[in-house]
């Protein structure tokens, strides 16, 4: 099985995609305010695993087609590998090395026993009918089930994916293993089949927690805040959603066909139906069309980046009006941009907390899945929000010790947590 790169087992071109080179760039930032050993940071800098497989599926035209898969495990200092997989026509080994270092600061800043890993296949989901994207499914998990299990390594949905594909993630493995289910080794799928209640909104209340909380700590509210949400996938809905309840204007969002605009407030429970009913928000008339672009220079309290990373650059920093930045997606802005966001007094909170409500659940599932006993709704929502906003108050009270930005101070917090582990654990082989 390769790893790294298929053509040079030796190359490091996957190192080199811009998404690592952000965080690595965090990494190194973060090390120096707390003074990191050395060695640590050396074996912080390299994913474990980097594994490339071929998927070949066979399509409805009885044609075989055959698609490039990766899971990239990160480090596993904390517990099992842990990350979502994600069906993209963007996905490459670059990308997904530099989702899986983020996964694994994530899950260290926020406390849960879990390494970080990563995973997904190149290919355009939409194009596939169910059929075609079960076989891509079920061959992509046979491909890489030497590497994953409730104790090794849990993936999860990520763009793309949802429980549908987590379900024939699960099946595909468990008939591999002998036949009988194995609801651990995969988080997000079904509540019939192991899933866990309130992991579908999970990531987007966690992003209206720390919402909250941030502004909360800078004396404001989110009652009457104007909001804009950068997307309108799983997490974007569900924070436009969370946020309407908490008394909030969401007065823009976008999704792939374009933003839409209304000052006054935009009837969020009826754009989430239309965007159902539709597949997307194209051809929506009750909001004024505007660009990606334009959106994220709203005049606004709060914007949440819930779409792709990268979104935020040194080109558009210095336009951005929000008061307060919260990161819904993996990776939305550019370590350079942060700077730049930090200097103009825009309170920032970063992606490895504030959408951290998504992996938050998925651990309960693994945990309810190994029990064997569910939890319900409300215990699950209480439980987020209790080591969610741990973690945010954890970084704030750093992020004031160190009078550095909120993102480095979240780096550092969790780089502070897997150097002690890793210290102690010291390295095998001596």
């Amino acid at each position: 099985m390769p790893v790294h790169d298929n053509l040079n087992p030796h190359s490091e071109a996957h190192l080199n995609g811009p998404l690592f080179q952000n965080a690595l760039t965090t990494m190194r930032e973060a090390a120096k305010i707390i003074n990191c050993d050395p060695n640590i940071m050396e074996r912080l800098t390299k994913p474990r695993r980097c594994i490339t497989v071929s998927v070949p599926v066979r399509m409805d035209d009885q044609s075989v087609k055959v698609f490039t898969g990766y899971r990239v495990q990160y480090n596993a200092t904390l517990g099992p590998y842990k990350g979502g997989i994600r069906f993209h026509h963007n996905v490459d080994l670059p990308e997904v090395v530099g989702l899986a270092a983020l996964m694994t600061f994530k899950n260290s800043v926020l406390g849960l026993p879990l390494g970080g890993a990563k995973g997904g296949v190149c290919v355009d989901p939409t194009k596939l009918s169910r059929n075609e994207k079960q076989g891509l499914t079920r061959r992509y998990t046979s491909e890489i089930s030497h590497f994953v299990g409730p104790t090794k390594d849990i993936p999860a949905p990520d763009v793309g994916t949802d429980p549908q594909t987590m379900a024939w993630f699960m099946d595909t493995y468990s008939q591999e293993q002998g036949g009988y289910a194995q609801p651990g080794v995969v988080t997000g799928k079904p509540v019939e089949i192991g899933g866990s209640l309130g992991r579908n909104h999970a990531t987007g209340l966690g992003v209206i927690y720390t919402c909250e909380r941030a502004m909360e700590m800078k004396g404001a509210t989110m009652k009457g805040a104007r909001i804009v949400i950068q997307g309108f996938g799983n997490v974007g809905s569900f924070a436009a959603k969370f946020a309407t309840e908490r008394g909030s204007r969401v007065i823009a969002v976008s999704d792939v066909s374009g933003g839409y605009f209304n000052g006054d407030g935009l009837n969020i429970i009826e754009m989430i139906e239309y965007a159902k009913t539709n597949k997307s928000l194209e051809g929506y008339t009750k909001a004024q069309k505007i660009s990606n672009a334009d959106l994220l220079e709203l005049d606004c309290d709060a914007l949440l980046p819930c779409a792709l990373e990268g979104q935020i650059d040194t080109h558009n920093a210095e336009k951005i009006k929000a008061k307060f930045i919260v990161e819904g997606a993996n990776g939305p802005m550019t370590n350079a941009a942060t700077k730049i966001i930090h200097q103009r007094g825009i309170h920032l909170v970063p992606d490895v907390i504030a959408n951290g409500g998504g992996v938050i659940v998925s651990y309960f599932e693994w945990v309810q899945d190994i029990m064997s006993f569910f939890w319900d709704e409300a215990d699950v929502d209480t439980k987020l929000k209790g080591i969610i906003l741990k973690a945010y108050d954890n970084v704030y009270k750093f992020q004031a010790e160190k009078q550095t930005d909120m993102r480095s101070a979240a780096m550092a917090v969790s780089i502070q947590r897997l150097e002690k582990a890793m210290l102690l654990r010291g390295l095998y082989p001596r």
